[in-house]
């Protein structure tokens, strides 16, 4: 089958969903398929050190087409871009026809490819993911437009679950029927846990952040939160984002220098490695698709701390494979990294847990075999038509932070 997989700020960019895609590309090529990609990627070197930035790398069997993101880089542009991308896929296409498309994220990428998918009358799946799912479309008139129409016209829509789904249909009216719940995944040969395997190492519990260093993951709350943590502990904040500086700055202010370590960015080669150095993970994050990182901290064996949030409780319970606190509860953080760094026992049976169904049910090649399933129900199939391409621009606040979109 002949696939063009379109992405958003591919690798290098500080993303889990670049991890996402890399890995179903992986999947798809040692399935035997005919793999492009085609992904944004920011040039200008102040923005690159939000998230990363560059041409994408290549990946082994797949053809990779990197178009920067001009529009979005200049003002925010992103209907300058979404032209470029259907005119890139439509060119590919033309020199060897598809028979899927699959777009990451509903705008720009998603909305991009459902026009690509009606010009040259090849289907389309859409993943909506991250935060075209939580707050694109709330933004403005024009990107409303855009997320209803995919939403209304995609061959296939896949969303991370249903916590997720539910946010999507309460802010834009999707029916929940309209969406086809495929989970995050995670690759389980990869990831795995450290010697012992138990966070029971000698010496202090090492705590461990990893992503976008973002407030809106909760990484600044967790900084709040750790002088409060009673017991001995150290903590890695790994990654890069737009609140680095802030973060770097709190913990000084804090007095945390002394126990809380900076690591900047990581290559995914070496994540692994990150996650075998440390024993609890902490992700106080205010809202996800699905988290990968998640995910990994699981694979790798660590008990995990996160939050009541969308996209978080479709994969942690309570009590079973990690803790939960309400987003934003920085008492609460406290005092449940407390328990985890005093009680071995608890860190070793939610990390158990976690590692057990992490590997019966997220790893990549059950959920790499469901995608595949639902591209060949789709192929074959007639793209919506009569979709007009036309929307009318207003203003919106990621014109002005269009990296944040």
């Amino acid at each position: 089958m002949r696939i063009c997989f379109v992405s958003r700020r591919f690798f290098p960019a500080i993303s889990g969903m670049s991890i996402y895609a890399i890995n179903l590309l992986r999947q798809l090529v040692a399935a035997g398929h005919d793999v492009t990609m085609i992904s944004q990627y920011y040039g200008d070197p102040e923005r690159r050190k939000v998230y990363g930035g560059g041409p994408p790398p290549a990946v082994p069997g797949v053809r990779v087409i990197g178009l920067e993101a001009h529009g979005e880089q200049a003002g925010g542009d992103f209907e300058r871009d979404v032209e470029t991308i259907a005119a890139t896929i439509a060119a590919e296409h033309a020199r060897a026809p598809f028979d899927i498309l699959h777009a990451q994220y509903g705008y720009p990428t998603g909305w991009a490819t459902l026009i690509a998918a009606q010009r040259i009358g090849v289907p389309c799946v859409v993943s909506i993911q991250g935060g075209d799912g939580h707050w694109v479309g709330s933004c403005c008139s024009t990107h409303r437009i855009a997320m209803e129409r995919v939403l209304d016209h995609a061959g296939a829509l896949l969303i991370g679950g249903r916590s997720f789904a539910g946010e999507v249909q309460a802010r834009l009216g999707t029916p929940l029927d309209r969406f086809t719940i495929v989970p995050g995944a995670v690759d389980t040969d990869r990831f795995t846990p450290g010697p012992g395997g138990d966070g029971a190492a000698d010496g202090p519990v090492r705590l461990f952040y990893h992503g976008r260093v973002d407030r809106r993951k909760g990484v600044l709350d967790m900084l709040h939160a750790l002088p409060d943590v009673e017991g001995a502990w150290r903590c890695t904040v790994s990654g890069i984002g737009p609140d680095l500086e802030p973060a770097r700055a709190l913990a000084a202010e804090l007095g945390l220098t002394d126990r809380v370590t900076f690591s900047g960015y990581a290559e995914y080669d070496r994540v692994s490695d990150l996650y075998r150095d440390h024993d609890v993970f902490v992700s106080p994050t205010y809202a996800e698709g699905f988290s990968n990182t998640i995910l990994e901290a699981m694979a790798s064996g660590h008990a995990v701390l996160s939050c009541r949030s969308v996209g978080v409780v479709d994969c942690v319970r309570d009590g079973e494979n990690g803790l939960l606190v309400e987003a934003g509860d920085v008492a609460a953080q406290a005092a449940a990294l407390t328990r985890l760094v005093n009680d071995a026992g608890l860190r070793r049976r939610l990390g158990a847990a976690a590692l057990e169904e992490c590997r019966r049910v997220y790893s990549w090649h059950a959920v790499g075999r469901q995608i595949m399933e639902i591209y060949a129900a789709l192929r074959g199939t007639t793209p919506a038509t009569g979709i007009s391409e036309s929307i009318a621009v207003t203003p919106c606040r990621f014109r002005a932070e269009p990296h944040l979109l």
